[in-house]
C-alpha cells in the first residue's frame, strides 16, 4: 500500500516509516522543512511537504494514498489543550479526504483517557473527557460516523527507547533540576509501557489487519509501578528518592503532578489476540537503565 504517514520523521513515526518500507509498503511522509524532507529520503519515503495546522496538505496527502496513519502531534505542552483541538482539526481534515472510500485512517490516542485504578481495555471508552487529548478519539468517532474506516492505536503513558522526549525524560529533567527523583504517595500506581519498535510493529499490524472502528493498545507491560521509575532516575543520577504528598508532588512537579499520581493498568490482551502482535523490545526499566536516558 502506498501510506501517507504523519509524524514520519518523529520519535515513533520514524519507527513505523522503517517498518511499513521493511514490509514493502511505499511511505509518503508529511515533512514541513527540508531536514524532515532529507530524512525521509534517506530512509527511502517520499515526501509530502506540509504541516499538521495545514489542512489542506492533510487532505491532499490523504488523497494521494491507499491508507493513512496520524501519528503527528505537538507535543508543546504550554499549550497542550489548543494542540489537542489541533488533532482534532487534522483527523477530521484526514477523515474528509477518505470519506466514500475504503481507505483505512489509523490515528493515535492514549491509554490515559480511560478509567484509572483498573485494568483497562481495548472495549472501555474514553472516560476522562476532562482530558484535551479526547479531542483525537472524538474526532475518531465522528469521522467514523461519516462511514471513514477509521482504527484508534492507544499508547501509554510512556513509549521509550533511544531518542525518546516525552515523560521519562521529562521526570530526569525535573529530578535534575530539583535534587531529587519523587514519586506520589507510596508510587504504587502504575504506568503502562511500549518500546518504540513495538509500537511502530503494531501500527503496521493495524493498518493491515485492523477492523473498522476498533480500538487497540499498544502496551507491552500492563503496568510498572512509578516508584520503580523514580528509583532508577535516583540511582542514575545520584539524587535521593523520596515519596511526597499529593500537596508536594503538585509544587515538585507543576503540571506533570497528574501523569506522576497516573494509575493506569492497561491490558493489550485483544489486540494481541487479533492481530498477532508480540512485543520483543527492552522493557521500560531495563531500558530506562541505559546511558542514552542519561
Amino acid at each position: 500500500m502506498r501510506v501517507f504517514l504523519t509524524g514520519a520523521t518523529g520519535f515513533i513515526g520514524a519507527a513505523i516509516a522503517k517498518s511499513l518500507l521493511a514490509s514493502g509498503h511505499v511511505v509518503l511522509g508529511l515533512a514541513r522543512s527540508d531536514a524532515a524532507a532529507k530524512s525521509l529520503r534517506t530512509a527511502g519515503a517520499q515526501v509530502h511537504r506540509g504541516d499538521i495546522e495545514d489542512c489542506a496538505s492533510l487532505r491532499s496527502g490523504a488523497a494521494d494514498a491507499d491508507a493513512v496513519i496520524h501519528t503527528a502531534f505537538n507535543h508543546d505542552f504550554s499549550k497542550f489543550q489548543a494542540n489537542c483541538e489541533n488533532d482534532r482539526r487534522a483527523i477530521e481534515a484526514l477523515g474528509a479526504a477518505l470519506e466514500g472510500t475504503d481507505r483505512p485512517l489509523v490515528v493515535t490516542s492514549g491509554t490515559g483517557l480511560v478509567t484509572p485504578g483498573r485494568l483497562a481495555t481495548e472495549d472501555d471508552p474514553v472516560t476522562s473527557t476532562s482530558i484535551p487529548r479526547v479531542a483525537s478519539e472524538q474526532a475518531a468517532a465522528a469521522v467514523a460516523a461519516r462511514g471513514v474506516r477509521v482504527s484508534v492505536v492507544r499508547l501509554p503513558p510512556s513509549v521509550h527507547g533511544d531518542g525518546d522526549h516525552a515523560f521519562v525524560p521529562l521526570l530526569i529533567g525535573v529530578a535534575r533540576k530539583s535534587g531529587l527523583s519523587a514519586f506520589v504517595s507510596e508510587g504504587r500506581n502504575l504506568w503502562p509501557a511500549v518500546n518504540r519498535l513495538d509500537a511502530a510493529e503494531l501500527f503496521k499490524l493495524v493498518l493491515e489487519k485492523g477492523a473498522p472502528g476498533a480500538r487497540y493498545h499498544g502496551v507491552a507491560e500492563e503496568g510498572v509501578e512509578f516508584r520503580h521509575i523514580a528509583e532508577v532516575i535516583g540511582r542514575r543520577l545520584g539524587v535521593p528518592v523520596v515519596s511526597q504528598s499529593p500537596e508536594e508532588a503538585a509544587a515538585h512537579f507543576g503540571w506533570f503532578a497528574h501523569f506522576a499520581a497516573l494509575n493506569n493498568p492497561t491490558s493489550s490482551r485483544h489486540t494481541r489476540e487479533v492481530l498477532g502482535w508480540q512485543p520483543r523490545e527492552r522493557d521500560l526499566i531495563p531500558d530506562l537503565d541505559q546511558a542514552h536516558y542519561f
